[in-house]
């Protein structure tokens, strides 16, 4: 099967409609952070200026390294988690202990996501500081989806315990 992360947009969309078990919420979150930590990176590679001093040069391209970690991990969620919740189905006819430990187990995605997202908004002050005056909307934009996408995340925690 294709990876999730490998549609187009509108094929994830399409997918994500169906009747069936995923993607579901989960996918669905880590996809609004990688979007939010995407606009990060945006913002800093226009923030970088030939004219810039070099400490601030560098400061955006270290932010611009540990974001794209990030976002390749909040990427990698999206198909993480529809994979976790599978076990999860599949654990529904099991007994108790193997439901536990197929919920336990898919908490850990939605988990990385709510770290991950912390760790992009973390980044943002400094970008806020040395970016482009003329994309602070994309920031504020960032900021509303790694929050939503936290939030989202945070209700699959809650219901796998």
């Amino acid at each position: 099967m294709k990876k999730f992360k490998n549609h187009t947009v509108q094929g994830y969309i399409n997918i994500l409609s169906q009747k069936t078990p995923v993607p579901g919420g989960g996918s669905a979150a880590a996809l609004t952070a990688v979007t939010g930590s995407g606009l990060i990176s945006m913002v800093a590679r226009y923030s970088l200026k030939p004219t810039m001093a070099k400490k601030d040069a560098d400061k955006i391209y270290s932010i611009i390294k540990k974001n794209e970690k990030i976002k390749a991990s909040l990427l990698d969620c999206v198909d993480l988690d529809p994979q976790a919740y599978l076990k999860v189905v599949k654990a529904h006819s099991a007994d108790k202990r193997a439901q536990n430990v197929a919920k336990r187990e898919a908490r850990k995605i939605p988990l990385r996501v709510c770290k991950l997202c912390y760790d992009a908004m973390q980044i943002l002050p400094e970008l806020v500081k040395k970016g482009n005056p003329c994309l602070m909307s994309d920031i504020e934009v960032a900021t509303e989806l790694l929050t939503a996408a936290y939030n989202a995340a945070m209700i699959n925690v809650k219901i796998n315990k």
